[in-house]
């Protein structure tokens, strides 16, 4: 899965004027601020930020502060997809734990407003690293990055679900059968063209499914550039994009993280073909080790079931930005390169399978 090197930090970082489709009523927005955001004061102007794929995000600008306002995007949308409610719940459930979120401010579900669902809250001041490589850090940095990631999620983890009204954010039994179904529905509705290794997965997969023996908070998406980390520090002040979070097999979670180790770079998320050591990169099996002593864990067994899981996941999610992109509704002019990588992701999904003992 080698893509050319990109400069995601120059690519994602900062905002742009929202054209056509993208662009909101500064006055209808400007009334429901006022109705529903405590302390707001106007006047307001809006942008939207370049990184980001799935839900169009802008930054609000105010007197009052600067604000961020996630929407659902136009047009037509696959079931269950593009749920900016179930953020807004879980972000606002995990606030008052002391989880590293944003504050919440709103949630919009008058269509009129701004043409579909969103919500609004806090712009964390910090900054985002989209590369995982984390240029320009020292070694000790690095270390301290990866370690309090591997440290945030395991918090997430322990969350006592009902006890922050999360209990019936999900289905708590089953997770990787459901999950399994799910994408495989999500993959046939978006489905352009057959491929061999998603045929075979779809096959495989169910019949070879994990116990699940705990339930927790999912977040569904967690990797270095869906959280903002404090300026000169290795501390996580957010995490973002609860896009696909629900109650789950907390597993799923970290070998989704997992996977930065079996990914090449190309100025992002992964890890794989960086010299690790030189750069303070801690190697996976530290990884699983700080994860299972913060979870009271023995190991993270046949990690390469969860790894095959994971890339057949990832390739359903990439396929329905695919037919977005195909259908002209995709929200980002990066979702052209993300399309590409479908059939690269199934034959890494399929290579993990084979060494499960597909």
């Amino acid at each position: 899965m080698t893509d050319a090197p990109i400069d995601a930090q120059a690519a994602f970082t900062g905002t742009v004027l929202p054209e056509g489709a993208d662009r909101l009523d500064e006055a209808k927005l400007t009334t429901w601020f006022e109705a529903h955001v405590a302390g707001f004061q106007g006047p307001l102007s809006v942008s939207k930020f370049k990184g980001g794929q799935s839900n169009p995000t802008y930054k609000i600008d105010a007197p009052s502060g600067p604000y961020v306002l996630r929407r659902k995007p136009l047009g037509k949308l696959l079931p269950s997809a593009h749920a900016v409610d179930r953020e807004f719940k879980v972000q606002s459930a995990l606030a008052p734990t002391g989880f590293p979120v944003a504050p919440q401010y709103g949630l919009c579900t008058d269509d009129s407003v701004a043409g579909a669902m969103f919500y609004v809250m806090g712009c964390v001041d910090g900054r985002t690293i989209w590369d995982g490589a984390m240029p320009g850090a020292t070694p000790e940095d690095r270390r301290a990055t990866y370690f309090a990631m591997v440290d945030t999620l395991a918090q997430l983890h322990a969350v006592d679900v009902d006890a922050v009204g999360l209990g019936t954010f999900g289905k708590p039994g089953n997770y990787f059968g459901r999950q399994v179904d799910r994408w495989t529905r999500q993959y046939r509705l978006s489905e352009t063209e057959t491929m061999e290794p998603m045929e075979r997965l779809i096959a495989w997969l169910p019949q070879t499914l994990p116990v699940q023996d705990r339930v927790s908070v999912v977040h569904g998406d967690y990797r270095i550039d869906n959280m903002i980390f404090a300026h000169g520090a290795p501390k996580p002040l957010a995490v973002l994009d609860w896009e696909l979070s629900t109650l789950g097999d907390p597993l799923a979670d970290f070998t989704y993280f997992a996977m930065a180790w079996s990914t090449e770079n190309g100025g992002r998320s992964g890890v794989m073909d960086l010299d690790r050591k030189a750069l303070g990169i801690p190697e996976l099996s530290e990884v699983v080790e700080r994860y299972c002593a913060a979870t009271d864990r023995e190991d993270v067994p046949n990690m390469d079931w969860y790894l095959a899981y994971n890339y057949f996941r990832l390739a359903g999610i990439i396929q329905g930005i695919k037919k977005r992109y195909l259908d002209g509704t995709a929200s980002s002019a990066h979702a052209k390169t993300m399309s590409d990588r479908v059939g690269p992701l199934a034959n890494m999904a399929w290579e993990y399978a084979v060494k499960a003992g597909a």
